[in-house]
């Protein structure tokens, strides 16, 4: 053996040697799959479904199983649609919506729907026109968490098919049209003038009621005035009653006079009174209340 048939020997080794290695490297990097967070991988073997591939390092077997579908798993919101939709008392609206949803079952979606989101938009305008037909468009405008509660709940049933989660629907506006929008405008006015009287004819009812309430605590306590007066005259009266029933009827006019004589003595006190002018009742008062006095002792 020859030296150039040693060194073809060589070459031959090494040449398997390396394709060797190499089909390895091919076959652990077509057999080992590195799925993202976001993301699911659905698997085929000969055209057939085999495995839905979650997060993490996974492994197929090369050149059988490939990987034909990469999915993101992450929230996605379809963008905004409007839709006309007539109300129960035939009312004329339009109704912007938008749905958020999630895929959470690769493997319906890609076999069992070709357009997700053309499906969806589909679907939820059908359910908003259904809704809104069984409402009034008052209860549009005023129920209109219910509306969206309703939306969520018939579009997750619809879809359930196809491995999707709907996370959240929302109606951004109900819209009008002009003609409705001027009538409901006036309608609005007239409420509101409508409340005003309401309002004003209260308070001129109360500020009545309020005016007689206080003629008749004034009434009350003139009345109580009186009643209190004439109980302290019906006591005095009592009084003298009583002095008379015990001391006799001289006792009382001894008291009068008294009284009199003692009332003319402080006008007898006034300042620059030099001469006194009196009514000849008063001489007899004096004279009454000296015999009294004489009679006393």
């Amino acid at each position: 053996m020859n030296i150039e048939q040693i060194v073809l020997d060589l070459l031959s080794g090494n040449i398997v040697v390396l394709l060797l290695a190499g089909l390895v490297i091919i076959l652990i990097f077509k057999g080992i799959k590195i799925v993202p967070q976001s993301e699911k991988y659905v698997v085929e073997r000969l055209g057939r479904l085999k495995a839905v591939l979650g997060p993490g390092i996974n492994f197929i077997v090369p050149f059988l199983d490939t990987v034909r579908h990469k999915i993101s798993i992450l929230e996605r919101q379809l963008p905004s649609a409007s839709q006309d939709a007539i109300t129960a008392d035939n009312v004329l609206v339009q109704v912007e919506t938008s749905v958020f949803y999630r895929i959470i079952e690769p493997e319906k979606t890609v076999y069992r729907i070709r357009d997700v989101d053309a499906a969806i938009a589909t679907t939820v305008a059908g359910i908003v026109r259904s809704g809104i037909g069984t409402m009034e468009l008052d209860e549009v405008q005023s129920n209109r968490q219910q509306l969206i509660s309703q939306i969520k709940t018939q579009v997750e049933d619809a879809v359930d098919d196809w491995g999707i989660q709907v996370t959240r629907a929302e109606i951004l506006d109900v819209n009008l049209d002009e003609q409705t929008r001027q009538a409901m405008l006036q309608q609005l006015n007239a409420e509101r003038a409508r409340r005003a009287q309401v309002t004003e004819a209260e308070g001129t009812k109360r500020a009545v009621e309020l005016n007689a309430d206080a003629e008749l605590y004034s009434a009350e306590q003139q009345a109580k005035a009186r009643r209190i007066s004439a109980d302290a005259e019906a006591y005095a009266t009592e009084v003298v009653a009583m002095a008379i029933k015990t001391h006799g009827i001289e006792s009382a006019q001894y008291q009068v006079a008294l009284k009199q004589v003692e009332a003319l003595a402080i006008i007898g006190k006034g300042e620059g009174q030099q001469t006194i002018i009196l009514p000849s009742s008063a001489i007899e008062a004096f004279g009454n209340a000296f015999n009294l006095l004489k009679g006393k002792v």
